[in-house]
């Protein structure tokens, strides 16, 4: 998958003149701006990884409550 699928024709020139653009709308606040993005990415990235270790914690929890569940044998399913 490209990168830039949405606009299949962008070229160096091209990145230049956008990154002049953006450089003139945020001007001397870029850097905030970009640093704020950054702090959100992290904040994201911990969310996400906060509800990977509650799912965890609950599959091991449902693991051990229920009786006779031996992981060494792999999962069947019925015939039914």
């Amino acid at each position: 998958m490209l990168p830039f699928a949405f606009l299949p024709n962008l070229g160096a020139t091209e990145l230049m003149v956008v990154a002049f653009v953006a450089l003139l709308i945020f001007g001397n606040r870029l850097p905030s701006v970009m640093r704020s993005l950054g702090k959100s990415v992290t904040e994201f990235k911990k969310g996400v990884a906060g509800i990977e270790n509650d799912l965890d914690q609950a599959v091991n929890a449902e693991k051990k409550s229920v009786p006779g569940h031996d992981d060494s044998e792999p999962a069947r399913m019925r015939d039914d």
